[in-house]
């Protein structure tokens, strides 16, 4: 396919005014472009067949890699009926006028570009997380979404699952007393990165496209595969799984910022040519007066911990739990009490609904950019050795 050069300014000029001129009302379908379609595009793409019922439709497919665009385009074509339109270029699929909303799931580093984008070509858009993982393009994709007037939904997706909306509940009741310390750890040895790239032509791959707003360098299929291993396409564990975890701290405990981040780690194990760690820590505090120590590694199966300490007890979130463990005062909970979940709905769902409704959807930008300033610190803190601060104010890392 030809693929014509498409300047930001270009589509964004007569895009917008297209596109907000547009009334959906309940009987017009609504139109949906993804742009990233490997296993998490795939996935969402899967996610909407469920909303049919909400007169959507995919159209328009985007993919650097031509095998995932053509097998995304089929499933597609074979679920609403008509091919959609494809291109290797996010910035022509943006111009295309037809279509009403976005899903963003390219790799981590294309991730606050293409959301701003979006929102300046007059699209509302489904960015999946992390919503930044460099600090500069995250603030400018924020400040795009907050001075526009697109419904942006961040897939954080645990903020429309049944036990931690029901978990959320209870902390916003105040149900620990004063929380001053959050403990979480993840940890797993098996290589869930692992992608086959042998497979992978030059040819098939627009290399131009992939490598957008990163550093130029000669074709590597390895890099197009397996990206979660490269600085350039990602801010390694604080980026790809720190961000589910410290986005509970903002939804529970309502301060949306760390104040100061350090962090530690290595690569330790896996010495297969990968530039991020299977081995960080990182310690975050807040103003509100708490402590968040996340570690992972990739080097052992000891499983997960979720334990946020409070004056009057101990949320356990692996087991469900919230317990008087650990409180020694006169207002310690006399009782454990076991988390009994709300209904889980559909992110995605929730998403096109607001697209239709105009309404703020679950996880808003706001959520997503607090998430992404605590990935960001905490990932700068990795690479400089120093505790890194920020300065919610000016919106400034420090």
């Amino acid at each position: 396919m030809n693929r014509p050069v498409v300047s930001r300014r270009a589509f964004a000029g007569a895009a917008v005014a297209s596109s907000l001129a547009r009334v959906r009302g309940a009987n017009e379908r609504l139109s949906v472009g993804l742009i990233g379609v490997g296993g998490r595009g795939q996935y969402d793409l899967g996610e909407i067949v469920k909303c049919k019922d909400l007169n959507v439709a995919v159209t328009a497919i985007c993919d650097v890699w031509r095998p995932n665009r053509e097998r995304a385009a089929a499933l597609a074509a074979k679920a609403f009926g008509a091919k959609p339109k494809e291109t290797a270029d996010y910035r022509e699929l943006l111009s295309w006028r037809d279509v009403d909303a976005v899903i963003i799931a390219t790799p981590d580093s294309g991730h606050s570009r293409i959301l701003e984008d979006s929102v300046k070509a007059g699209k509302d858009a489904y960015c999946e997380k992390p919503m930044g993982v460099e600090f500069r393009e995250a603030k400018s994709a924020f400040l795009a979404v907050k001075q526009g007037r697109q419904v942006v939904q961040i897939g954080t997706q645990r903020r429309s699952e049944g036990p931690y909306l029901a978990a959320a509940k209870l902390m916003h009741s105040g149900i620990l007393g004063q929380v001053t310390r959050v403990d979480m750890a993840v940890a797993f040895q098996e290589p869930r990165w692992r992608r086959d790239h042998h497979n992978v032509q030059e040819a098939d791959v627009a290399w131009k496209e992939f490598l957008f707003n990163r550093p130029q360098r000669p074709f590597e299929a390895r890099r197009l595969r397996e990206w979660q291993l490269f600085r350039d396409y990602t801010n390694g564990i604080a980026g790809l799984w720190m961000c589910h975890f410290i986005d509970q701290v903002h939804w529970f405990l309502e301060d949306p910022y760390p104040a100061g981040a350090v962090a530690n780690g290595g690569v330790f194990l896996w010495k297969d040519g990968r530039e991020t760690s299977d081995v960080f820590h990182a310690l975050l505090d807040y103003p509100k007066g708490f402590l968040v120590s996340f570690a992972m590694s990739l080097t052992n199966a000891a499983g997960n911990r979720n334990l946020w300490h409070g004056t009057r007890g101990t949320l356990d979130l692996d087991n469900w739990t919230i317990s008087g463990d650990g409180a020694r005062g006169p207002d310690r909970l006399e009782r454990a009490i076991k988390i009994e979940p709300e209904p889980s709905t559909s992110h995605m769902r929730n998403f096109l609904e607001c697209v239709r409704t105009r309404q703020t959807p679950r996880c808003d930008i706001q959520a997503g950019f607090s998430h992404a300033v605590a990935g960001c610190m905490a990932s700068t803190a990795l690479e400089t050795g120093r505790k890194v601060r920020f300065d919610s104010a000016k919106l400034e890392l420090v």
